[in-house]
């Protein structure tokens, strides 16, 4: 019965299809084997026949896992958000080909960490099938289930806006996906071209694909054009359209850079010929000169040399804005909301004019994602007691606030649990902030590191950043070892930065 045939799709018991019936079956034949808990055939003994069977069972020990939890629940949550009046057969198709969509895309690193084996994951016979415990479900099943539903008029409750019905879902698995709402929005409306200076790392390449994929702009990848196509190749993503590649040391831009690279350094003890090495071998260098030469908008950095390094490169080339201090702003997200730790990145113990500054750049860049800031300037003391050394740079740094009539609450020296819990804060009257503390300027850049990088481990928070402000062009650091989706998100707000900037 099964000879010549494409597929099978079985619920029956094991050993109900014998390798003799796989072997009369078509080329490249599909085998849904879903009898449980054992299948009808294993991988194993249909491979054994036919090495180019696609093979799916309900085991999650084997590749091409047919779940249940792929489908029934994303549809119910698609089907109940129209209040749609009967589940037809439209949804169901919509649900199937959101899935078959899925499975082409680039694999998050989480799932391929919960897959079987830890096996890198791309679309081809041994994936086929979303896996289970991919975070995306919830984003891309129910919108589709749920625009079917209103297109064959079962929707009770039509949803205007499914991109934003997307987000919403997103967000209540990913707080980051709420916190970058608005701003990714933004991106999508105003797209720009955004440098990644390591583009042959294969993680920037998936973000550099997922970037382009997902609207805001075109991805610049610094590399070997030929080591980023075959990686791309590797990973199974497809075309490159809409992703450039520039070899820095092939460029026809190198002219004008070392040009504008040696007129900053000429007087600073660095030859022409030194530019030239820079700009030919140092990818941030050739990046940032990108970015300086109006070639591109912003730029992103930082998956393979630390900050430090990558600041220095950066400041070969762009400048802190006039007026401004640089520093890095790390969000935090968690069950008191979204807090603002600063400086996560340059200044090790900074004056308290630099403490000001980083209080109003920090004010400014919370309002500009939607808070109103109240700022907390955090010590171990609290107004004074106990009194040290450094409580009173704390204290200037607030009489500074004090004389340029922000208009922000701001207040310090604090404890963190006086700026963040009301019951302890009444126990200080006097002190200014009328509801907990969501921008926290820390000491110094030890205490802030530390602070940011110890809540994500223990499972407290999660963070976003840090954000490097205050430059004069558009740059962004992110942390060595971020997942793709860090770095996606990191493109973003230097995509965002980018707007408006001439």
């Amino acid at each position: 019965a099964l000879a010549g045939a494409d597929a099978i799709y079985g619920l029956t018991l094991r050993g109900a299809q014998t390798p003799d019936m796989v072997r009369s079956m078509a080329h490249r034949t599909i085998i849904f084997a879903m009898a449980n808990p054992d299948p009808e055939i294993t991988p194993e003994e249909a491979h054994a026949v036919r090495d180019d069977a696609i093979i799916a069972t309900g085991r999650s020990d084997y590749p091409n896992q047919v779940n249940n939890v792929l489908g029934f629940p994303y549809i119910f949550r698609g089907a109940l958000d129209v209040r749609a009046s009967t589940i037809n057969d439209a949804m169901k198709v919509a649900a199937a080909e959101a899935l078959a969509a899925l499975a082409r895309e680039d694999v998050p690193d989480e799932v391929h960490t919960a897959s079987a084996g830890g096996a890198r994951l791309h679309f081809g016979p041994q994936y086929i099938i979303p896996n289970a415990f991919d975070p995306r479900l919830i984003s891309h099943i129910p919108p589709a289930v749920a625009r079917a539903a209103m297109e064959s008029g079962v929707a009770k409750r039509p949803l205007a806006d499914l991109r934003k019905y997307a987000r919403t879902l997103s967000g209540r698995l990913d707080p980051t996906a709420n916190a970058l709402d608005a701003i990714m929005e933004a991106v999508r409306a105003d797209p720009k071209r955004v440098v990644f200076a390591e583009g042959e790392e294969e993680k920037v390449v998936r973000a550099a694909v997922a970037f382009r994929n997902a609207g805001y702009g075109t991805p610049v990848l610094i590399g070997r054009e030929d080591r980023v196509r075959q990686t791309m190749a590797g990973l199974g993503l497809g075309i490159a359209d809409g992703i450039e590649v520039h070899n820095a040391r092939l460029s026809r831009h190198n002219a004008r850079y070392v040009a504008l690279l040696y007129a900053r350094l000429q007087r600073q003890g660095v030859l022409e010929r030194d530019c030239q090495r820079m700009v030919n071998q140092d990818r941030n260098v050739f990046a940032a000169c990108m970015v300086a030469a109006g070639d591109a908008d912003a730029m992103l950095t930082g998956l393979t040399r630390s900050a430090a390094v990558c600041l220095d490169d950066i400041g070969q080339v762009i400048d802190t804005a006039p007026g401004r201090i640089s520093f890095g702003l790390t969000l935090m997200l968690g069950g008191a909301g979204t807090i603002f730790i600063g400086d996560t990145l340059r200044h090790e113990r900074p004056s308290p004019a630099q403490l000001a500054d980083i209080a109003i750049g920090s004010a400014a860049a919370a309002r500009q994602l939607g808070h109103e800031p109240r700022v907390a300037l955090l010590s171990h003391s609290t107004f004074g007691n106990p009194m040290h050394s450094t409580v009173h740079g704390i204290r200037d740094a607030v009489a500074i606030l004090d004389g340029r009539q922000v208009d922000f609450e701001y207040d310090g020296d604090m404890s963190p649990d006086v700026a963040l819990d009301p019951a302890i804060r009444a126990l200080y009257p006097f002190c200014r902030l009328t509801g907990n503390a969501n921008v926290l300027v820390m000491p110094g850049l030890h205490s802030a590191h530390i602070t940011s990088r110890l809540a994500p481990r223990l499972g407290q928070a999660t963070t976003i950043g840090p954000l490097l402000l205050g430059l004069s062009h558009p740059a962004q650091i992110v942390p060595m070892g971020s997942s793709v989706s860090q770095i996606v998100d990191m493109a973003g707000l230097a995509a965002y930065q980018a707007i408006g900037v001439k």
